[in-house]
């Protein structure tokens, strides 16, 4: 939706030369942009039959907590290794230099639960990849995953369904890298 692709801002050569950093903050402060954003996810999984929204660290926090109030259901963080107090099932992925885990308390869904995954953004999909494998460890189904930016140049949204099988759902896309 292009109302909310013009309240994402662009940081050229962030975190290194030749990135374009697309910052959601800028939507997080507008009132009208964030309202949108929310509003398209609930009308999108209203009435899906999710059962619970895991949402991926940090930013995945926001679009996920708030969707899964306003769906009624439980909210699902995933983390980075070592930041839930409790028992953990883990998954390793892959960065551009050398890889790293995330984690789902072991208590958090259940056999059959169906679980929406929220990230703010997919580019070469290591992270969303690892939610999945996350959850259907904890023998969840994946209903689909939810963003707000894909990248499609980068590919992830497209890998992961190819190689998972579960699409990626997006409110806007950016090209380039």
């Amino acid at each position: 939706m292009s109302i909310i692709k013009s309240k994402i801002r662009t940081i050229p050569d962030y975190p290194k030369p030749g990135i374009l950093f697309r910052d959601i903050t800028s939507l997080l402060l507008d009132p009208e942009g964030l309202t949108l954003s929310v509003g398209m996810f609930v009308n999108r999984y209203q009435n899906q039959g999710i059962t619970k929204v895991a949402g991926i660290e940090a930013r995945g926090f926001i679009f996920g907590a708030a969707l899964a109030f306003q769906l009624g259901v439980g909210f699902v963080p995933i983390r980075k290794k070592g930041k839930l107090p409790g028992e953990t099932v883990s998954q390793e992925y892959v960065l551009e230099y050398g890889t790293d885990h995330i984690e789902i308390h072991k208590d958090a869904i259940q056999a059959g639960d169906k679980i929406l995954i929220m990230d703010d953004l997919v580019a070469t999909g290591g992270t969303l990849a690892a939610a999945i494998l996350l959850v259907q460890k904890l023998q969840g189904t994946v209903h689909e995953a939810a963003v707000l930016v894909d990248l499609p140049d980068l590919g992830g949204a497209e890998k992961i369904k190819k190689e998972l099988g579960v699409d990626v759902y997006s409110i806007c896309e950016f090209e380039g890298h």
